[in-house]
């Protein structure tokens, strides 16, 4: 990949990683600190599992764009909140900094290949569109236990039943 294509391709991933980043907070700020060990069956991940690996991941991502690799993932990230708004503060925080550190790379540096684990060596910016759809995938299973652990859904991409559309006010 040439550097300004992966420059074009940044920053058309960088709009829907900002976009998605305020849906991830809505989900990830739905899941009651009371219901952390929910889940839905007993092989599914628990919603603070589930909630905690969705946003340690996208930084993960973030973190392996920025440094030019990737880390092994840290297994203490696993038990590293023990309630849901300790993961929302954490990721509050955390992503806003580290989407201020992937603007400042290069297209020299977006074009150029990371290994990942042996499987693929493919251009920086590439990944940052694992991030998009890795997360929209964890995202949406934890949307799914929401309402059966007692809590609203809030919208994600059009109204929900618990937070329904509404269009913007015409001028």
């Amino acid at each position: 990949m040439k550097p300004e294509q992966a420059m074009g391709l940044f920053q058309f991933l960088l709009q829907s990683i900002e976009t998605e980043t305020q849906v991830t907070h809505k989900v990830l700020a739905a899941v009651p600190d009371d219901k952390g060990s929910y889940t839905p069956h007993p092989t599914s991940m628990t919603a603070l599992e589930l909630a905690s690996h969705t946003a340690t991941s996208e930084l993960w991502f973030i973190d392996g764009v920025v440094n030019g690799k990737f880390a092994d993932p840290d297994p203490a990230d696993k038990d590293r909140f023990k309630k849901a708004s300790e993961v929302v503060a954490y990721y509050d925080k955390a992503m806003p900094e580290a989407i201020a550190k992937l603007k400042t790379l290069s297209a020299e540096q977006l074009a150029a290949p990371i290994a990942f684990f042996g499987g693929m060596n493919l251009p920086a910016v590439v990944y940052l569109n694992f991030l998009v759809v890795h997360s929209a995938h964890h995202r949406g299973q934890l949307s799914t236990y929401l309402r059966p652990m007692g809590a609203k859904v809030p919208s994600i991409y059009g109204g929900s039943a618990d937070e329904p559309f509404e269009a913007a006010a015409q001028a």
